[in-house]
């Protein structure tokens, strides 16, 4: 991965997520970023996911596996993403912005997962540590590293992510799926 963001670039990144949720929300017009006022660090292509709570429940997350503009603009690309278009959930209400506390997940580059059996699959998986994305022909799935929380055991985390993708939950144990992880630098409002 590249250098950890400063907690400058942090509150950066958050602030500019906090304003394209609160813009998105409100109805503003969404001002395009001057990129040349911020630090390289924010100028540099990067993947994000940006996930919304309101007192620690899910209310949106919305994000990209692979890197393809500004770190910046990643950001509040998926910040209204998560509070506008997460098909799980209504749009964020304006009765909503004072609850929501929002999460940035930085991504690095998703590698491939080589594996011969479902039990060398389980091993191979970091806890806690890996985001995991699953593929099956067209049909992917992916958890972020922070999911190991809900479900800590790798077969369940497994189970889940095929459903997610809209397969049988044994998918996995059945045929070799193309199996990706990646890491995540992680940041939210609280910090």
């Amino acid at each position: 991965m590249v250098a950890m963001l400063s907690p400058d670039e942090r509150r950066i990144l958050l602030t500019l997520a906090r304003q394209a949720i609160e813009d998105a929300v409100l109805e503003r017009p969404f001002t395009p970023l001057n990129l040349e006022n911020l630090p390289e660090a924010l100028r540099q292509y990067g993947a994000t996911f940006v996930t919304l709570t309101i007192q620690g429940n899910l209310r949106g997350c919305i994000g990209a596996l692979e890197a393809y503009q500004p770190l910046a603009e990643d950001v509040c690309e998926h910040a209204i993403g998560a509070a506008m278009q997460d098909y799980r959930f209504p749009p964020v209400g304006v009765n909503e912005l004072k609850d929501i506390k929002i999460e940035i997940s930085r991504l690095t580059s998703p590698q491939a997962l080589d594996y011969q059996t479902p039990e060398e699959l389980q091993e191979q998986l970091r806890p806690h540590v890996d985001g995991v994305i699953l593929r099956d022909g067209p049909r992917r799935s992916t958890f972020l590293p922070q999911v190991w929380e809900k479900l800590p055991q790798p077969a369940d985390f497994l189970n889940h992510l095929c459903a997610k993708m809209g397969a049988n939950p044994n998918l996995w144990r059945e045929k070799p799926l193309q199996v990706y992880t990646y890491q995540v630098e992680e940041f939210h409002e609280d910090e």
